[in-house]
């Protein structure tokens, strides 16, 4: 008879066990909930005073959430940090939403450390050195406060320009992941951006900070970084897609980076002919402004190479930037500049050239052509027309220039010139100041344009050969240019000629120009004798 009242024995002690672990559950609930209250506005003032002696500001905070099962959690919205006392320019920082979980023994007694941090909308603007307003002096106190790890996607970095009238250096990363080291040391990070123009993935690694909260721009930076799929295409006139590798130290108001460009197949639109471009370089970022300084590039494509030295530099009241270089050309061949530049794949002559130039490109959506400007000198040496007809020209001039009216093997002699000049691309188009053009026996002295898109050809000049007229043909037309021969002798030359080449490059056409007035003579050295120019000399 005892065993049926055994079971609502047990029944009704299960019944009082599950009741008072329900009651325990709601006490629990109820003491974390009140212990939540509580600790909310303490865990609020820690977080807003460890930021500001950390960061020299001052701190709003809009909202703040917390919860403490199974570890603390927290959850705010509008953080923003302010240079003391002003509200009229750019806050240092502000943070959309953020998250953290940390321990809860971490948060009631220092210093706390903060397991993971998500950042969203984070935007930090970085004064320029020494114009943060009303700055303390002594700077900020070292951190209350650990971060294990930071993820902050979508953060935009801009460092105020420090001439007004300027744009801000800006930095858009939309991953971004930092881990720290300890307290006062740099956190290692991990970011990858979108760079605007050209477009293209850049990835980065390296160190950041600690901050300087005296001088936010004299916070350090340093890292290495790859950029992928650079579409060249967005800058009128020119294509190609680029890759970079190179390292980056420095300080966020001057970064210095030294690395490597690879172009399989740059090309400029007005020849359409690819080449492969190789660069190497070393540059100086200022970060108050965006400027860039190139110290140097040094270039190589096919068998040629260059050395620029500049800068990439805005301008107060312009948009965009302008790049301002000095080009050494050299070692180089001639055929390979021509191929870069014209539209023939053949290039219509060989040597060896060096050049020294002035290269200035003014920002706007105008192919790079049409706005860029090219001036300087150049000299071809041991260059040889590949054009039949051309080179054959050549080879009778120099013959006959030295009083040699045989033309019997004159197709076979290997004649090479020298070139040389100053010159202006502009427009699309190159004017020669002073061309001269020396063979053996002859000197050219020219002026004129070539047409970059068109092709045509005008130049006007002399010719001073070292025989006189009646030595370069024989029979009755010799007798006659005897006459003739001492109005065309002129400085020791045997003869004098005024001269024309005009038509395009594919069909050039030489000719006297008689009723042309001549071209003045180059006064800044004495003319050399033709003799004094043969190759070699």
């Amino acid at each position: 008879m005892g065993k049926p009242s055994e079971k609502p024995a047990r029944f009704s002690r299960l019944q009082k066990w599950l009741a008072g672990l329900g009651l325990l559950i709601v006490t629990i609930a109820a003491a974390l909930f009140y212990i939540s209250s509580r600790l909310g506005p303490t865990v609020r003032e820690r977080v807003i005073a460890a930021v500001r002696d950390r960061y020299q500001s001052d701190v709003e905070l809009k909202n703040l959430e917390l919860s403490l099962f199974p570890r603390v959690h927290a959850t705010g919205e509008g953080l923003v940090l302010r240079h003391h006392g002003r509200t009229d320019v750019p806050p240092l920082v502000s943070i959309g939403k953020f998250s953290f979980q940390a321990e809860l023994a971490d948060l009631l007694s220092g210093p706390t450390r903060i397991k993971r941090l998500r950042l969203e909308g984070l935007r930090i603007h970085v004064p320029p050195k020494g114009e943060r307003p009303d700055r303390p002096k002594g700077g900020g106190k070292a951190p209350a406060f650990v971060i294990e790890e930071v993820i902050a996607d979508g953060t935009v970095l801009l460092i105020l320009p420090k001439k007004e009238g300027k744009d801000p250096l800006e930095f858009e990363l939309y991953h971004l992941k930092l881990h720290s080291v300890g307290p006062g040391q740099p956190m290692n990070f991990k970011a990858s951006l979108q760079n605007a123009k050209p477009p293209g993935l850049i990835e980065t690694t390296g160190k950041f900070g600690p901050w300087q909260s005296d001088e936010p721009s004299q916070t350090p930076v340093s890292g290495d970084y790859t950029f992928r799929n650079a579409d060249l295409s967005v800058f009128k006139g020119i294509s190609g897609i680029l890759s970079s590798d190179g390292k980056f130290d420095g300080i966020l108001s001057r970064i210095e980076a030294h690395g490597t460009t690879d172009t399989p197949d740059f090309t400029l639109k007005v020849s359409g002919n690819p080449v492969h471009l190789k660069t190497e370089f070393h540059s100086i970022i200022d970060g108050s402004d965006g400027d860039t300084y190139l110290q140097p590039v040094n270039a190589k494509f096919l068998n040629s190479s260059f050395v620029a030295r500049g800068g990439v530099a805005g301008k107060k009241g312009v948009k965009g930037k302008t790049i301002s270089l000095n080009v050494d050309i050299g070692p180089a061949r001639i055929q390979d500049m021509l191929r870069l530049v014209m539209k023939s794949k053949d290039p219509f002559m060989t040597g060896l050239v060096s050049s020294k130039a002035k290269l200035l490109i003014p920002p706007g959506d105008v192919d790079v052509v049409d706005k860029m400007t090219l001036a300087g000198q150049f000299r071809v040496k041991n260059g040889k027309f590949l054009n039949v007809s051309v080179q054959q020209k050549v080879v009778t001039l120099s013959r006959r220039a030295q009083g040699k009216t045989d033309d019997a093997g004159a197709s076979e002699e290997d004649i090479v010139s020298d070139l040389q000049g100053h010159f202006k691309l502009s427009s699309g188009t190159m004017e020669f100041s002073s061309l001269t053009f020396g063979v053996p026996g002859a000197f050219i002295h020219l002026s004129g344009t070539y047409g970059l898109r068109t092709e045509e050809l005008d130049f006007h000049g002399t010719a001073r050969m070292d025989a006189k007229l009646s030595e370069m043909t024989t029979g009755f037309k010799s007798l006659l240019l005897k006459v003739a021969d001492p109005f065309f002798r002129k400085d020791g030359a045997g003869a004098v000629l005024p001269i024309k080449i005009t038509g395009t490059r594919k069909a050039p056409a030489f000719g006297l120009e008689l009723r042309r007035k001549r071209a003045p003579e180059n006064k800044a050295a004495p003319t050399p004798t033709a003799a004094a120019l043969r190759p070699g000399r």
